[in-house]
């Protein structure tokens, strides 16, 4: 058998009904995109989003169309999907690099909690995603595999540091795929690359496995086509994880709702949502000029869908921003604790990677990491930045409350996609490229992109809706009623 119908923009529910149906089989479905890996990431277009392919997906593809065969029924939430996971997640059964030259064919020992749960519910994990040396880059330069390209646009990056994630997903190389974020790693390559990527409240999924840049900052991800696909894989992945405390606040959350009960019935009549400007780009610029114009096409639609707009300020963001930013202070300190408890992985810390060349060369946010305290605490102002993260956090839900908002509007960069060019002659580099991904991020708030339109030359841009802690569940609600107003996924032409 062989799937009759596009493989393009399947949904995770149109496969299910496939297979419940007969109309094609888990193995059918993997077959299709290892093939289409083959000719537009191998060959073709030469996306270069994938690290390594799993010799075992049709294997336990197989399984799974057997166990239905058997029982007549699915054998969890997502038998049967195929994901491809950002190389920065340990899976038991492929090497795991973290983008790094330096980690040769690091096997670990054990999935992480994240991917266990993945497993556990019936996904197949198809292959490792690229992504920039242990995560630090808004772009996808990497020591291991290279630029991945944005495939809107061949000539231009995907985003990072969720890279090879993103271009997969967006080229129909995968059903859906994983990411992580720590200051927008999964949004802003989501915005590059026309998908929905969400960012939940630190903690709701588990880093256990996952190699950490900022650890309180950190969490894991999905990066699909639609919301509703997005949900349904973070009601696997969330939860309490005894490997990770930070999953305490899975507790808190109270877990036992489904969020996908907030796709239910998603409206956006009388819903209100602040619009931040102070995030939009220099309509001066042509590049942020375009970027505002479908921004603003996209409020327009979403007040005429019922949503109650609101201009909003808050007061200093750029100087609060730079301020609470700890990368320069704490990210050292959390990532040398990660490579040290996996020697095999012969990373024995940043600074060897700097003072061995085995990293990128355009991995300034790298180098600007190492280049800072090995102990937070030496830095004579980090408790400063941590109580001026939670004072940031105190203003912004203040405004949120008094404006009754249910969520913060605004692009998720103020400019498209850069190219490789302006890459590597350095007119952008990770440490001045002009991201607004991570106000959520160092607000420690969820938030979501969503397919917003695109430019005039055909780059998509994301909208940005940033919800306050716990939040989650309104964030996704508004976030599906703002994607059935705007629907403006479109597919690449590759």
């Amino acid at each position: 058998m062989a799937l009759n119908r596009p493989l393009e923009e399947l949904t995770i529910n149109e496969v299910h009904q496939a297979y419940l149906s007969g109309e094609f089989t888990a193995e059918d479905l993997v077959e299709a995109y290892l093939e289409r890996i083959e000719q537009i990431d191998r060959s073709g277009p030469e996306l270069n989003s994938l690290i390594s392919v799993s010799p075992h997906a049709l294997e336990r593809a197989r399984e799974l169309d057997t166990q239905l065969a058997e029982k007549g029924e699915l054998s969890g939430p997502l038998h049967g999907v195929p994901i491809v996971v950002k190389d920065q997640i340990e899976t038991a059964d492929l090497p795991t690099t973290f983008g790094s030259i330096a980690t040769g064919e690091f096997q670990p020992q054990e999935d992480a909690t994240a991917i266990a749960k993945l497993r556990d519910a019936g996904a197949i994990i198809l292959a490792k995603s690229t992504l920039p040396d242990f995560a630090t880059s808004w772009f996808s330069t990497s020591s291991r595999s290279g630029t991945t390209k944005n495939p809107y646009d061949l000539s231009r990056d995907p985003g990072g540091s969720s890279s090879g994630t993103a271009a997969a997903v967006a080229a129909n190389l995968s059903l859906v795929g994983i990411g992580e974020d720590t200051g927008g790693s999964i949004r802003l390559p989501a915005s590059f690359c026309g998908l929905v990527g969400l960012r939940v409240t630190p903690g709701l999924i588990s880093r256990a496995g996952m190699s950490p840049l900022v650890k309180p900052q950190d969490t894991a991800g999905p990066m699909t086509r639609t919301v509703e696909d997005a949900v349904r894989i973070l009601d696997v992945m969330v939860g309490y994880d005894e490997r990770d405390d930070y999953t305490s606040a899975a507790v808190i959350a109270e877990q036992g709702r489904p969020y996908a009960d907030a796709l239910k019935d998603a409206d956006l009549r009388g819903r209100r949502i602040g619009v931040l400007r102070q995030a939009f780009g220099d309509d001066s610029d042509p590049d942020g000029a375009e970027v505002n114009k479908a921004i603003e096409a996209a409020l327009i639609r979403l007040r005429d869908g019922g949503a109650e707009l609101v201009d909003i300020e808050i007061e200093n963001l750029d100087d609060q921003v730079g301020f609470t930013s700890l990368y320069t202070t704490r990210s050292q300190s959390d990532m040398n604790d990660f490579v040290q408890a996996r020697p095999d992985a012969g990373v024995p810390s940043m600074r060897h990677l700097i003072e061995t060349s085995q990293y990128h060369e355009k991995l300034d946010l790298l180098e600007a990491i190492v280049a800072g305290p090995e102990d937070p605490t030496e830095d004579s102002q980090y408790a400063a930045r941590v109580l001026a993260q939670t004072a940031f956090q105190r203003q912004v839900i203040s405004i949120m409350a008094s404006n009754g908002l249910e969520a913060i509007a605004f692009p998720d960069a103020k400019l498209p996609a850069p190219s490789r060019d302006d890459i590597f002659a350095d007119r952008w580099t990770c440490l001045t490229y002009p991201t607004n991904t991570v106000i959520a991020s160092q607000l420690l708030f969820p938030a979501i992109t969503i397919p917003a339109g695109q430019t005039s030359q055909g780059l998509p841009v994301g909208l940005e809706l940033m919800g306050i802690p716990y939040g989650d569940r309104r964030l996704i609600s508004l976030a599906a009623a703002s994607e059935g107003v705007l629907q403006a996924r479109t597919a690449p032409e590759l």
